[in-house]
């Protein structure tokens, strides 16, 4: 079997800075208003599509405006809320111990370091990330779909490497100021240039724009 060939860095550096020049204001679709809020977004958002959650964040925003208020609901009525996304059954449960945990261990505020967003229930490296950057400016890249399908096309990464193994290299290629930046633009470079159903010559994305 032949050996698969991964680009250098230098290489990598200069697909990502195509990726970046096509979307200079790439930033979250997400809706939010507050770093609680920011969570419960982002929480929301595993394996459905942001338009989808942006859809039920009003009302949730308005019904749970900090996390006391979440943390007395009840199940199905977190559930009515957000029935519309995908597993919203476990996500709702989630969200409610997310919530009870904000409250008695951290004075309802959301930590700001990784190991403790982990913690919390249904907040993996990908949400934790993405508070990090979003919420406090702490460089951080969130390693979705689109960021991990197109670190393989363009062999950034093996074929089989595995979310944190895409999240390494990325921080290995570029400089922390760009990590926030580029994550953003990746997304959105997987959202709306080079979807999932496209599979020609990935190159050929980047010369469209």
């Amino acid at each position: 079997m032949k050996a698969e060939k991964i680009l250098s860095t230098k290489e990598a550096r200069k697909v990502l800075e195509c990726i970046n020049k096509m979307y200079p204001d790439a930033k979250s679709e997400l809706v939010w208003d507050n770093k609680f809020h920011l969570l419960c977004a982002v929480l929301m958002s595993a394996q459905t599509t942001d338009k989808m959650v942006n859809r039920v964040m009003p009302k949730f925003m308005k019904d749970y405006p900090e996390p006391k208020k979440l943390a007395t609901a009840t199940i199905p009525e977190i559930e009515k809320h957000i029935s519309q996304i995908g597993l919203y059954h476990s996500k709702a449960k989630h969200l409610k111990a997310t919530a009870e945990i904000l409250v008695s261990k951290y004075d309802s505020k959301i930590p700001h370091d990784k190991k403790s967003l982990i913690s919390l229930p249904g907040v993996g490296e990908k949400t934790a990330n993405v508070v990090l950057a979003e919420g406090f400016g702490i460089p951080a890249i969130a390693v979705d779909t689109h960021v991990s399908r197109i670190s393989k096309r363009f062999h950034i990464v093996p074929q089989d490497a595995k979310p944190l193994e895409v999240e390494k290299r990325l921080e290995e290629i570029l400089p922390k100021s760009e990590w926030i930046h580029t994550h953003h633009a990746m997304i959105l470079f997987g959202r709306y240039s080079m979807t999932a159903r496209d599979k020609n010559d990935p190159y050929t994305y980047l010369k469209e724009k």
